[in-house]
């Protein structure tokens, strides 16, 4: 009977331990990132609880940055509720940008640049100063960035059966994320009533999509979790979770601010920012 209940007590001991990360294995990995290279559909990570898929997601960005050169920020993904609710998830997801992945506005990007091509309205800003980790509010991120960028994000979903996506396995492909195009950087202002001025226009502002012309999709910037910055603020605190911090110089994406949309060949893409100073524009074509 002493056995018996020294035999019990480790096993609810084991039970009461927490269970380790189930990641992708080193092949599985490798295969994600020659379907990647090739632009092939991969097979679709299945079975992942929220930490295999950070400890996959760390393996993957060990491949790419070898592939693809140092990081240079960060995407915050399905910050858009609607996205959320496409792929069953209860909240954002981040993953890591990569400088050969951002193209110059009024580039020409092949229509088949991923497997499973989309194209969506977005935005990045830039750190500029390190207490962007303890933001908790928009105000708080403004005051700790100094450029907002008009931004078209180019992901691929790069799987098989991308309706079958959830959470965690976005998040162990990288948020799906491939390229983007960067337009003309808006500063910051100086004065705190023209940073508040850019504030309220973030929040307010309406992002039309155009294809050829023809408006194809619009949204607003309270889309992103009530207010685009908000996405920040919340990164910094998910990053801290695993030891890392935004740095000064780092690149944010925000998140979507419309559907994505498929690529056609020949179609010229431009996204609109109404409602933000001179209301800039960010465009590209497909051929």
């Amino acid at each position: 009977m002493k056995r018996l209940h020294l035999a019990s007590t480790f096993l609810l001991a084991a039970l009461a331990l927490p269970l380790q990360a189930q990641c992708l294995s080193d092949a599985q990995v490798a295969a994600l990132f020659d379907a990647y290279s090739s632009r092939q559909p991969a097979a679709n990570p299945t079975g992942l609880t929220a930490a295999d898929a950070s400890c996959s997601r760390a393996k993957f960005n060990r491949i790419l940055e070898l592939n693809l050169g140092p990081p240079v920020g960060y995407k915050a993904g399905l910050t858009n509720p609607a996205m959320q609710q496409r792929f069953g998830a209860t909240g954002p997801v981040w993953g890591v940008l990569y400088e050969t992945a951002l193209l110059a506005g009024g580039s020409t990007v092949d229509a088949a640049y991923g497997a499973r091509p989309l194209f969506e309205a977005d935005m990045l800003v830039r750190v500029a100063d390190e207490s962007i980790n303890r933001a908790k509010t928009p105000a708080e991120v403004m005051a700790a960035i100094d450029q907002v960028i008009p931004f078209v994000e180019l992901p691929d979903l790069t799987v098989q059966a991308p309706p079958q996506l959830n959470a965690a396995a976005i998040s162990a492909i990288n948020v799906g994320s491939r390229l983007g195009v960067v337009g003309k950087p808006i500063a910051v202002p100086a004065t705190r009533a023209e940073r508040f001025a850019l504030l309220d226009g973030l929040r307010d502002m309406t992002v039309l999509v155009r294809g050829d012309g023809a408006e194809i999709d619009r949204g607003k910037g309270s889309d992103v979790m009530g207010h685009p910055l908000a996405a920040v603020a919340w990164l910094a605190g998910e990053l801290a979770k695993e030891g890392k911090a935004l740095r000064k110089g780092d690149l944010v994406s925000l998140g979507s601010f419309s559907r994505g949309l498929p690529p056609k060949p020949g179609m010229k893409v431009e996204v609109e920012y109404v409602g933000l100073p001179g209301q800039p524009t960010v465009g590209f074509t497909f051929r």
